[in-house]
């Protein structure tokens, strides 16, 4: 018998047996497509198409509708300068995407279930001039069995979609919702399609993701949870079950078997083998010396195979999954406000306090289909920089399964915003019945990832709401959707990891206290973005900061991939901006003034930083990239050298999704901009750095977030003198900081080199220190002498 169990164990983890669950056909690729105005009711029954006039072109799945119109010559590429502007009037327009396919001949017991992954975004689906179903959210996949539906031979697939736009003006909005987006609220869209400071309005369509055809075998796995109930670091002794629900037919009952295989680098760490009395089922099990799932810097992300089969009275495997196991716990330990300048905001992980050091992840593309190819080279950047946290914002789409797989590997803690963000939703009983239904599917769908370590209601809900309507005083604690059904959901399907309401959340203690944001222990940190060093920044009591961030140019070649090129240079005309940079900027709409001021405020703070306003395209790149790196490497190590009093730091952010002026550190050409070598610098998981003066030296400090002692050598250096200010030795404890000196402090403006060796490894690090203004020229001197 245990060899049996063994074999079934080797086989599942070579080949996966899915095709022992299911068959999955393909139907992505070439499809056709035609569109039309939306005029009144919108058409919802392909056999009332064929008597439109419409526009047919050819489309590829997974797509969106534009890039099939740019494919076709329709449209010019809405990346380079106002061409976004074009796409609106496609808006109003419906689409239909239709395909023929063949599909084998089902044998007994098995069902067709027809899956899209992605559909954006309402939606009524047609098999062979049936009707099969409807979408209404862009955000999860949507199944329909089709069994009796589909023919043995070739069958005819249309998906209608209906304008979002026009739709969304068959609601009422709440008085709190009144804003340019304000017909997002009722759509399942990502919001940041209608407009974002850090996207352009794109109000796509299509179907963005895979399209398939499954064949479902009679016997089959429907849900596995694996679940750390409790870790020891010290001993390696983990605690934990796993759960199993199946579907199977009356003829099975009683006479399927379920095996269950743990396995690292192929040794079997457990096992079990027993007939299935039920169709959920709950194996309990123990491990003495098991290897944890750590962030990245604190120890390894251990995975284990996790393999459970189905298999009939003779060993024929029936129905398999296999899925990376990563055993961990996690908690936040939160104080609802802050007091007396006392509060909480820490995540823990197998009982080990964790500094987070961590970026936002944004859209990847302001067309969804095209997400997919993004995803490995940002996390390369991620990794890199050596983040162990991955903030994913809610005003973009959920993440697929290789996301979050690529972070179970890397030991990246992924934050996970629900996706709502910059307003208050619909109360509405049927609107959070649909929602519920979303937020259910998420969570079932990624809660068995060990990075996956907090739920987040929302991205500025909590904020919107009292921004919106301040004198009214409107306690944001009152949303059923992140007080009452989020948690409900997460209280039956996922009660194991933490859930903050909204980013930032305002308690009912801090609303009765004036929802004043000192007394917030998380906070976004944006403020009125003027010298990086003011009181807004250098004051705040935040324990933990999940968005800060400053502007940045794109590099000069990057500007002349997104802007025409009588647009480039020069940028203003009579003091005001040409249309492709406030377009850039980011404008939804060509008569909206809401985001206007963005590329203004690059040139203050290039003033307030070094004294001048460019007046050519290479001063103006290379010193809005140095304010922007000095800015974003202070606020880290701000938050590194005041480790204890302050828990983490998720900056503002990795990479564009769309080529733009913004804050990120990558365009959307991948492209790094200065700011990528600063924070390098200082995101080291061992790192020598020095904070701004403390009673009266500049203190010099080490940090370590591992869970080893480390020592080394540190040497400090005025780059404009030469002079070595200190050299010697440093030591500092495990997952800790330390004072290795205070430094004088420096009269006038200058760079101070900082070089350090542990571990074998040698990195260097720099200060600026000296009163605002400095001189450009200068500066560039000094940091080309410093080699950074």
């Amino acid at each position: 018998m245990m060899r049996r169990i063994l074999a079934i164990c080797f086989l599942a983890t070579a080949f996966g047996f899915l095709s022992a669950a299911q068959e999955r056909i393909s139907l992505n690729g070439s499809w056709d497509l035609e569109f039309w105005e939306q005029e009144g009711e919108a058409v919802t029954d392909p056999a009332a198409v064929t008597s439109l006039k419409t526009t047919k072109l050819s489309a590829m799945v997974p797509g969106n509708v534009e890039l099939d119109l740019l494919a076709a010559g329709i449209i010019k590429d809405p990346s380079i300068g106002n061409n976004i502007y074009d796409l609106r009037p496609y808006e109003f327009c419906q689409w239909m995407y239709s395909k023929t396919f063949n599909a084998p001949e089902l044998k007994e017991g098995q069902r067709f279930i027809l899956d899209f992954e992605g559909i954006d975004c309402l939606a009524d689906i047609w098999l062979n001039g049936e009707k099969v179903g409807s979408a209404e959210d862009a955000m999860i996949a949507h199944e329909y069995d089709v069994t009796g539906k589909v023919k043995a031979g070739g069958n005819k697939l249309q998906v209608i979609l209906r304008s979002a736009v026009l739709e969304a003006q068959k609601y009422l909005v709440g008085t709190y919702s009144f804003r340019h987006y304000t017909e997002s609220v009722w759509i399942r869209k990502p919001r940041h399609c209608y407009g974002w400071d850090i996207m352009p309005r794109l109000v796509s369509a299509g179907l963005w993701r895979d399209v398939s055809l499954i064949v479902r075998e009679p016997v089959s796995i429907t849900d596995v949870e694996w679940v750390t109930v409790d870790t020891d670091p010290a001993t390696g002794k983990v605690s934990a079950f796993v759960d199993v629900q199946v579907k199977y037919p009356a003829s099975k009952i009683d006479k399927v078997k379920l095996n269950v295989c743990l396995k690292k680098d192929g040794k079997v760490a457990y096992e079990m083998s027993r007939v299935l009395p039920t169709f959920a089922w709950r194996t309990e099990f123990t491990l003495d010396k098991a290897e944890l799932w750590w962030p990245k810097g604190y120890g390894e992300p251990a995975l284990y195979d996790g393999i459970i089969t189905l298999t009939d009275e003779n060993g024929k495997v029936l129905a398999a999954d296999t899925r990376k196991v990563g055993f961990r716990t996690v908690r936040l330990d939160r104080s609802e406000m802050i007091k007396d300048g006392e509060g909480e905001f820490s995540f823990f992980v197998n009982g080990v306090r964790i500094f987070v050091r961590g970026t936002n992840w944004v859209p990847l593309d302001g067309f969804h289909s095209r997400d997919a190819k993004w995803v490995d080279s940002t996390l390369d950047m991620v990794v890199d920089l050596n983040c162990n946290m991955i903030r994913c914002w809610g005003g973009n789409v959920y993440e697929d399964t290789p996301f979050y797989d690529r972070c179970d590997r890397e030991g990246i803690m992924v934050w996970q915003d629900f996706s709502m963000a910059g307003v208050i939703y619909p109360q509405d009983d049927e609107f959070v019945s649909k929602l519920r239904k979303e937020i259910k599917q998420v969570v079932v769908k990624f809660r068995g990832h060990p990075s996956l370590a907090i739920w987040s209601g929302n991205n500025e809900n909590d904020n919107s709401l009292l921004w919106t309507l301040p004198t009214f005083h409107i306690d944001p604690n009152r949303d059923v959707i992140s007080r009452k059904m989020i948690p409900e959901v997460l209280y039956e399907f996922d009660p194991t990891r933490p859930y903050l309401p909204s980013s930032p959340y305002f308690s009912e203690e801090a609303f009765q206290n004036g929802c004043q944001r000192s007394d917030l222990p998380q906070d976004h940190l944006w403020g009125p973005r003027g010298y990086y060093k003011d009181t807004f920044y250098k004051d705040t009591q935040a324990i933990f900061v999940s968005e800060i961030g400053y502007h940045g140019s794109p590099n000069k070649e990057s500007i002349e991939k997104m802007f025409t090129k009588n647009c480039q240079y020069p940028w203003t005309k009579d003091g005001d901006w040409n249309e492709e940079w406030m377009t850039k900027s980011v404008r939804p709409l060509p008569f909206f003034v809401e985001f206007e001021g963005r590329n203004d405020l690059m040139t203050k703070q290039i003033n307030l930083l070094f004294g001048f306003r460019p007046k050519t395209l290479d001063d103006f790149i290379g010193a809005s990239q140095s304010t922007q790196a000095e800015a974003m490497k202070y606020f880290v190590e701000k938050f590194r050298g005041e480790r204890f009093r302050r828990t983490g730091i998720i900056w503002w952010n990795v990479r564009d999704g769309w080529p733009i002026v913004s804050d990120a550190i990558v365009d959307y050409y991948n492209s790094k901009k200065l700011a990528y070598s600063y924070l390098w610098n200082a995101q080291r998981t061992i790192c020598v750095l020095i904070n701004d003066e403390e009673n009266g030296v500049l203190p010099l400090r080490a940090v370590n977030d591992s869970l080893e002692p480390a020592e080394g050598k540190v040497k400090v250096t005025d780059v404009e003198s030469g002079k070595v200010v200190f050299k010697g030795d440093f030591k500092v404890g495990a997952n800790d900081r330390a004072l290795v000196a205070g430094l004088p402090v420096p009269s006038g403006q200058g760079v101070l080199l900082i070089e350090y060796e542990t571990g074998g490894q040698k990195n260097r690090n720099h200060y600026l220190y000296g009163a605002p203004p400095f001189d450009f020229s200068k500066y560039k001197i000094w940091m080309k002498k410093a080699g950074i």
